[in-house]
């Protein structure tokens, strides 16, 4: 068991957390003259240390990620999707939301084709909350920062969240809510292409390209943001405005969150700073959960394709259910950061 124990440990700290690099650039920067234990000197630490990391994890993660979705197809998810009914098209559509685009705009166009393609509204709409909430690449960057506990259960409730919302929105019947244009287009089928082993490498080299030259600018704002709560905020603001003193920590985190436009990996920095700061960690997915599927571009193109009352209704779902697991988080903060 303590075997078991140690490996895990060894994964989150040196190969997920890379805790070796901290320690590196920590030596790097003193040969230079810095001194990390200053603010400035400090913040230079922080800033290196989670670029380059967070770069090296979204690059193996989008090629790996992506390596996978060349297997899923929109074609091939609308059929895989169309073979289910009731709740259990909910949770495969969850699930399928877990290997698509990283954030809420790149999910839109897909969950328009789905609707168009005639999937049931609250089918599409478990898709819509699960893909840029809950992706592959957030497990295993929550892992390398909150440890495997925070990572699975962050996880686990996006895609409840997802399913029940979806699910909501289906027996509510919204479909009229639909804008008429995408009711009303065509479907058009389209076998999916027998791409080969050298394809699927070219496609995930392609994906790493283009979604890192998008993400890396959110990338270098979070981290600088992160450095600066890090090294230059004090810890007693943090703890009065998210901390365990405050009941409306996680209402505040969330609507701070949902006007902000960035991915996972642009929020991780923040979150691990405030997270140090001590904020509490309900309080902190909060402001994560919010920024990813609630940011106020992605709504703006969602509006687009539903009329005002759907989109209410899916941001009020959103919202609540966000603020719901912030706390309960909260209240499980000191068992899950163990």
């Amino acid at each position: 068991m303590k075997i078991i124990e140690s490996i895990f440990i060894f994964i989150q700290d040196q190969i997920l957390g890379m805790k070796w690099l901290n320690n590196l650039i920590e030596q790097f920067l003193t040969m230079l003259g810095f001194d990390i234990t200053t603010r400035f000197g400090g913040s230079i630490q922080f800033f290196l240390y989670d670029v380059i990391k967070i770069t090296v994890l979204l690059c193996t993660l989008i090629f790996l990620i992506s390596y996978i979705q060349s297997y899923f197809p929109p074609e091939r998810s609308k059929k895989i999707l169309g073979k289910f009914h009731g709740i259990k098209a909910n949770i495969v559509s969850a699930l399928l939301g877990t290997v698509t685009p990283f954030c809420s705009c790149s999910s839109i166009p897909l969950f328009i084709g789905f609707t168009s393609a005639g999937l049931p509204i609250g089918v599409t709409f478990s898709f819509l909350i699960s893909s840029p909430m809950v992706d592959l690449g957030s497990l295993v960057l929550l892992m390398s920062v909150f440890g495997v506990k925070v990572a699975i259960a962050y996880v686990i409730i996006g895609l409840i969240i997802a399913v029940l919302g979806g699910t909501l929105i289906e027996k509510l019947h919204m479909d009229q809510y639909v804008e008429d244009f995408i009711k009303n287009a065509s479907s058009v089928e389209i076998d999916s292409p027998n791409l080969t082993r050298k394809d699927r490498i070219e496609f995930a080299k392609e994906q790493v390209s283009d979604t890192f030259k998008k993400v890396f600018p959110y990338i270098l704002i979070g981290v600088g943001i992160g450095a600066f709560i890090h090294n230059w905020i004090p810890e007693d603001w943090i703890k009065a405005i998210l901390g365990s003193n405050n009941p409306f920590g996680v209402i505040i985190a969330t609507l701070i969150g949902v006007p902000m436009y960035a991915d996972i990996f642009g929020t991780i920095p923040v979150a691990e700073a405030l997270l140090v700061k001590g904020a509490q960690l309900g309080t902190i997915l909060s402001f994560m959960m919010a920024v990813t599927t609630l940011s106020l571009p992605s709504m703006i193109m969602l509006k687009k394709a539903v009329k005002p009352k759907l989109l209410a209704l899916f941001i009020s779902i959103c919202t609540i259910g966000i603020i719901i697991v912030g706390y309960i988080f909260n209240v499980f903060h000191i068992f899950l950061i163990s």
